[in-house]
């Protein structure tokens, strides 16, 4: 009799272990705040459900305003407090092209600081008044600058006086004094930094939602190459790109696409987030096919198709499969991992290259995300962002 209890002990030991062990795991691993865009059942339902009061509901039936509610293992074990919601359902137009990228700052980015030779050895009067790299110079004596042309004519034409600089560094605003020397050699003052006001490249385009006349693309943001700074967006364009070149990834090494520009525009271009570039397009290609967008909690793990175009001609649709699925990744460029599985596309490209960034992802007839970003050591591999979040944002913009 008692070796049958302890046999007991031990199994209840371990089933108390396992249930303790998924609680902890739900409470980590699942989202703290849930959006429901239809009434189809998703990933969590039938394992967890939420509890309103004295009601247990699925967690795909949810009230239309915001609430919180518990998050309950087979209807019973509490796991976590979460937000819900219900939303109405949302279509885009996805189309998977890729497209030019024209963006101008908002500012100069200083993106690199030099000593100036001077009769009495050299000096840096930028990193002297304390100006660094990543600092975006938005006004010099209250002149508004917007380009490296606007700096270098206003610094150059002086005998030597200061000028009051303002930057931007991160979210603060600060004011620095700017002495320029003069540099005997070149014969003129120099301040001793290296600034940047555009850039270019290639995307590829996620979706167009005609609700709010926005299109989304990229899926993370726009970064200065030197400074690895978020670009402070004052204006730009997309424009229509064909794909002349795909240049493989290998492991260690990233490949790219290499596009003509051409110069029908996509549209202006108005943000640059961590989630994607947006903007107001001017029509919508007849490549674009209408797409419901699944809510994060109805991303599995498994098969799923990648749309990108890395040859010329329309966009196509490759296999692809979800290895990783992360809720509450504080980078949203980083919610799931995906590996190409399709040896015609990794045939073209060795994997994921430069320019496939936003390439969208449908799984079960949905939008489920966007490709971000290339894992260098296994070109295979990269990372994808929620659709949610992208659609989330270009209603906001």
């Amino acid at each position: 009799m008692k070796k049958a209890i302890r046999i007991f002990d031990v199994i209840l030991s371990f089933i108390c272990a396992i249930i303790f062990a998924v609680v902890a795991w739900g409470n980590a691993y699942l989202p703290g705040t849930m959006v429901c865009y239809d009434n189809d059942s998703n990933r969590l339902a039938g394992v967890f459900s939420l509890a309103d009061g004295d009601a247990t509901l699925a967690v795909d039936v949810q009230s239309s305003s915001p609430h919180k509610s518990t998050l309950k293992l087979f209807g019973a074990i509490p796991v976590k407090e979460v937000m819900v919601s219900q939303s109405e359902p949302k279509k885009v137009m996805v189309s998977g092209e890729a497209f030019g990228i024209k963006l101008y700052t908002d500012g100069v980015i200083v993106v690199g600081v030099q000593d100036v030779q001077t009769d009495s050895g050299k000096r840096n009067p930028a990193k002297e008044c304390g100006i660094e790299v990543g600092d975006v110079i938005v006004s010099i004596d209250n002149i508004n600058v917007y380009t490296s042309d606007d700096v270098q004519s206003i610094l150059c034409d002086n005998n030597g006086t200061s000028f009051d600089v303002k930057i931007k560094r991160g979210e603060r605003y600060k004011s620095l004094t700017l002495t320029p020397v003069y540099c005997e050699r070149e014969g003129c003052y120099k301040a001793g930094m290296w600034v940047r006001d555009s850039t270019a490249g290639i995307g590829t385009i996620t979706f167009y939602n005609q609700n709010s006349g926005i299109f989304a693309a990229l899926g993370h943001q726009i970064n200065d190459v030197d400074t690895k700074e978020i670009m402070p967006m004052l204006d730009g364009e997309a424009v229509v790109a064909t794909v002349k070149k795909t240049e493989k990834s290998t492991r260690g090494t990233t490949g790219s696409l290499e596009c003509d520009f051409q110069s029908q525009t996509i549209g202006r271009l108005l943000n640059n987030t961590d989630c994607g570039i947006y903007g107001a397009f001017a029509q919508i290609p007849d490549c674009a096919r209408e797409y419901p967008v699944a809510s994060v909690q109805e991303v599995k793990k498994g098969s799923a198709t990648l749309i990108c175009t890395v040859e010329s001609g329309k966009p196509k649709e490759y296999d692809i499969e979800i290895v990783r699925i992360s809720y509450n990744e504080s980078n949203r460029e980083k919610n799931m991992i995906v590996r190409i599985t399709d040896s015609e596309l990794i045939e073209k490209t060795g994997g994921i290259v430069q320019g496939m960034s936003g390439s969208p992802i449908i799984q079960n007839g949905k939008l489920i995300g966007a490709l971000t970003h290339v894992i260098v050591g296994n070109p295979q591999k990269g990372y994808a962002v929620f659709a949610q979040t992208m659609v989330e944002q270009s209603e906001n913009d």
